[in-house]
């Protein structure tokens, strides 16, 4: 994007453009979060048991990771303002279609939908950025992407269940519906249209070009595999396996464990925008994931071979790999500024695949590594496993994470300029 391109339409524009972005990942977030805190109900509505309940939720988690490239080349093809309007009101649909289930397939499906429909938040949200700001703000841009998406998932808790506990869950999903639709018209109307400069590429012979391109290009997998890395301690402990751990091994009540494990969405969500800012302020890309990977791992190495039982310790433990784990942001910036600009959101499509996909690898990975390793101990119809199973799995966290530092090292450095 040349300086005239950012110029192209006023500041504010580009302010409402972003903010709109980021509310509908923020959306996206609630969504993806809303089936834990209706989880009686849902058992109770379809009469099922929790490894099918589990199975209703994680439809939004597969459709939103298989769905991520052609996201990217779709926004390259069409812009971000018709695919996250149209997808977003596409969402409101899926979310009545949910609310109006009378069979678990058919919440399936419309759980699917809405996987599918959302996942074209964030990067259509980062082709804005790209579009119209300077390149030299992009990687905070991301950072605060990041930040709103982390207090998404933090409403979609408590707020939402105190929704339900007053409407029910069918009408809550009504509810989202409604914010879905809201938000259809308001990118409808808001977000701009591109300049033809911006529009270039649609003379290309098609979008399959990008695809080669990008993934010909052994810079944009070194950047998934840092994301892949650097994101597995947030989407596997943080968000299935430490509530359990803590509890379990370590005597915390539910509550307390999932109060815990909740700082590393807060350390994440505080120090994103700090990461993007600060590697745009001393033109370093490298050097942010660098340290971040480097603090995960004393973070993680300090939880799993020396846990504290002090319960603040902890909370400080969990918002340190949080804060270190954030520094991932920064590669978004890397993954376009190594690639093409004309197949800036394919590529973005592309990593982001690999950090959701993480969460879909290795919830289940550590599950099994636990199985594996289990002496057939059970408490109350579950599996109850030893300090030294779960310290045992979560090593490939510790692995997953070295391997993403080593990566960095074959990472070209753009000092924030566009090399594709």
């Amino acid at each position: 994007m040349t300086h005239n391109e950012a110029d192209s339409i006023n500041r504010s524009q580009a302010m409402i453009a972003f903010a709109l972005g980021t509310l509908f990942f923020g959306y996206a977030f609630v969504q993806r979060v809303s089936p834990s805190i209706m989880t009686d109900e849902l058992m109770r509505e379809f009469a099922v048991g929790g490894a099918a309940l589990g199975s209703l939720s994680a439809f939004y988690f597969y459709a939103y990771a298989s769905i991520q490239l052609p996201v990217g080349m779709l926004t390259d093809r069409f812009g971000p303002r018709k695919l996250m309007s149209f997808t977003a009101a596409l969402c409101a649909l899926a979310s009545v279609s949910f609310a109006l289930s009378d069979s678990l397939l058919m919440a399936s499906l419309g759980r699917a939908l809405i996987g599918g429909t959302v996942a074209f938040a964030f990067v259509g949200t980062l082709a804005i950025a790209g579009y119209w700001f300077r390149p030299a703000q992009y990687a905070m841009l991301a950072g605060l992407l990041q930040t709103v998406g982390m207090s998404g998932g933090i409403f979609g808790q408590a707020p939402l269940r105190q929704l339900v506990e007053g409407i029910g869950w069918r009408d809550t999903m009504n509810v989202l519906a409604a914010v879905a639709l809201a938000l259809a018209l308001l990118l409808f109307l808001l977000v701009p249209k591109r300049s033809s400069a911006q529009k270039q590429h649609e003379s290309r012979p098609g979008i399959m070009q990008g695809l080669r391109a990008v993934t010909a290009n052994p810079q944009t997998w070194i950047c998934s595999i840092i994301g892949f890395g650097m994101a597995s301690s947030m989407l596997a402990l943080g968000a299935l396996w430490g509530v359990p751990w803590l509890s379990s091994v370590h005597g915390f009540s539910k509550t307390e464990a999932a109060a815990i494990t909740s700082m590393i969405f807060v350390g994440w969500a505080i120090f994103s925008p700090f990461w993007g800012w600060l590697s745009d302020r001393i033109g370093r890309r490298n050097i942010m994931q660098q340290v971040g990977a480097l603090i995960v791992l004393a973070a993680l190495a300090t939880l799993i071979y020396a846990t504290p039982e002090n319960r603040s310790l902890l909370m400080l433990l969990m918002f340190v790999a949080g804060t270190g784990g954030s520094a991932m942001t920064v590669c978004f910036g890397s993954v376009r500024e190594l690639n093409d600009i004309n197949y800036s959101s394919t590529s973005l499509g592309l990593m982001n695949m690999c950090i959701v996909g993480s969460g879909a690898v290795m919830q289940p990975f550590i599950g099994w590594l636990l199985d594996r390793s289990w002496d057939g101990s059970m408490l109350e119809g579950a599996r109850l496993y030893s300090a030294d199973n779960y310290s045992d799995a979560f090593v490939s966290l510790l692995l997953l994470n070295l391997v993403a530092l080593v990566a960095g090292l074959f990472l070209r450095e753009t000092h924030c300029r566009q090399l594709g």
